[in-house]
């Protein structure tokens, strides 16, 4: 047959629905469409609302890329219909009914995999079932979840070795064994479902048998940036992997840059001018994402703190939630100390945002010099991107791992000091007070220290990688080229051609 005549690839994209595993996957099906596949983005009505531009702005460059919506049955859990991005809005009950709702997926994907037979299913880790769905239908399955490969080599040191179980308290520091590096954690801050079996790990554990049993692995991150783990990641652990990131670089326009799903609170010109008023990395960028975890009572530990630092900042506030101790319930409650907001408007020393910001060009911009977060992965290699420092402060999920990565792998960060994990159900304590705030936003801010300015060193030395990794005859475009080559290679295979 002659090869112009093949059928294009065609690959199916399947995000888990809420905005720290969708954006990037929708991140992911541009960059392919961008490398001549046909890219179908399967998720729910609602998802596809809050993408139709960016997508529409791709089918006008010629690139073969569309939605197939799924019935996403979210009433049956008592959810409200489109509830599936509007997170911050929820405890931690109706999480775990989101989470729920989202498993009825499993029928109407596999009739549309039934139907259309694409070359290949790209799904979120967290549908583990997908691995049975695609191996009944011969579907070779990619798993993407939107981390990278350090997090996952220390869950599985701790899987295998076990540490924490031989220390004496929570806060006594152990070292994860057959890692590259030294790291050291504490129990306390480790998940509660690696410390003790739950309903979780045993996901997990399916999570993870899915995983063994898939085709493969595509990872937002550059080799370039975590190439021991990469390694430990597909010789110790026996995962092929394509580092293909940081798909983020795939939004080149300002408008790209904005329109990544919910949209923006805040116009980019009111943001861009204010900070094209700053000096060069002189600004602090803040912002937990997309489910803040931070208590009032924290929050307005922090406002003191910067007003105390006195360096100009940026704080993306969004819907910090706290609970009615009468009513147990959750409701939406934004403290700030009294004139605070006044002072810092009037003074322009701060800007504060609360909802969804433009994050990739408030990080691009020069007048940013930091960036504090609460180390999802989405944050770290959208900072390491922007060749920013940053300033540590995870609350949960693989968060406190990801933080050692950080800090003693590629050395770009100071820990604001927090060692306490906490599930979703819960709200985390008032960890950190205003003088630590202040401290160590003076010390990566105001400080020439070696330490400090090595930091900055480093930090844009990964920038200039990411870009060029991400480039034409970079490592990450080769191995997106790679994937491409290899998925053609075995539809040629399986049609019987030589």
């Amino acid at each position: 047959m002659d090869s112009q005549a093949e059928p294009k690839l065609e690959i199916f994209f399947f995000p888990y629905i809420l905005g720290g595993h969708l954006i990037p996957m929708i991140d992911l099906a541009r960059l392919f469409a961008s490398h001549g596949v046909k890219a179908t983005i399967v998720t729910t009505p609602h998802n596809v609302l809050l993408f139709q531009s960016p997508i529409l702005r791709d089918q006008k460059l010629g690139y073969d890329i569309g939605f197939h919506t799924l019935n996403f049955r979210s009433e049956e859990f008592g959810l409200p219909n489109g509830c599936e991005n509007e997170l911050t809005t929820t405890n931690g009950d109706m999480f775990i009914k989101l989470f729920m709702a989202a498993m009825k997926l499993q029928d109407p994907l596999g009739k549309l995999l039934c139907e259309i037979r694409p070359d290949c299913l790209v799904s979120d880790r967290l549908y583990p079932w997908t691995a049975d769905v695609t191996d009944g239908l011969g579907i070779p399955r990619i798993v993407f979840d939107g981390s990278g490969c350090f997090s996952h080599c220390v869950e599985e040191s701790l899987r295998r070795y076990a540490p924490h179980e031989r220390v004496l308290s929570e806060t006594e520091a152990f070292v994860v064994p057959g890692l590259p590096n030294k790291i050291e954690l504490k129990r306390s801050m480790l998940p509660d479902y690696v410390k003790a079996e739950n309903g979780f790990t045993l996901f997990l554990n399916e999570a993870l048998e899915g995983e063994i049993k898939s085709y493969g692995i595509v990872v937002n991150s550059f080799y370039e940036l975590e190439q021991a783990y990469a390694d430990y990641f597909q010789k110790e652990m026996k995962r092929k992997t394509w580092h293909i990131g940081p798909v983020s670089l795939h939004n080149r326009s300002n408008i790209d840059k904005v329109e990544r799903g919910i949209k923006t609170s805040i116009d980019e010109h009111s943001c861009l001018n204010w900070l094209d008023s700053r000096e060069p990395n002189s600004v602090l960028y803040i912002s937990f994402g997309s489910m803040p975890r931070i208590t009032s009572a924290q929050l307005l530990e922090i406002a003191h703190g910067l007003e105390a630092s006195n360096h100009p900042f940026i704080w993306v506030i969004g819907r910090i939630l706290d609970y009615s101790s009468r009513e147990k319930q959750q409701v939406e409650s934004v403290l700030l100390p009294v004139g605070f907001e006044e002072r810092v408007t009037k003074s322009k020393g701060g800007l504060i945002i609360r909802g969804w910001a433009p994050q990739l060009l408030i990080l691009e911009h020069p007048a940013v010099g930091a960036y504090m977060n609460h180390c999802g992965w989405n944050s770290i290699i959208e900072g390491v991107t922007a060749g920013v420092p940053m300033i540590t402060w995870p609350f949960s999920s693989e968060q406190f791992y990801n933080e050692r990565f950080i800090l003693n792998v590629i050395r770009v960060g100071i820990s604001m000091g927090n060692e306490h994990w906490v599930p979703l159900t819960e709200l985390p304590r008032v960890t950190i007070k205003s003088e630590k705030v202040a401290k160590v936003v003076n010390r990566l801010m105001g400080s020439e220290e070696a330490e400090v300015l090595g930091m900055r060193k480093r930090a844009a030395e990964y920038r200039n990688k990411a870009m060029r990794a991400f480039e034409e005859g970079g490592s990450s475009y080769a191995n997106v080229d790679a994937f491409i080559a290899e998925l053609k290679s075995r539809r040629k295979n399986q049609n019987g051609h030589v």
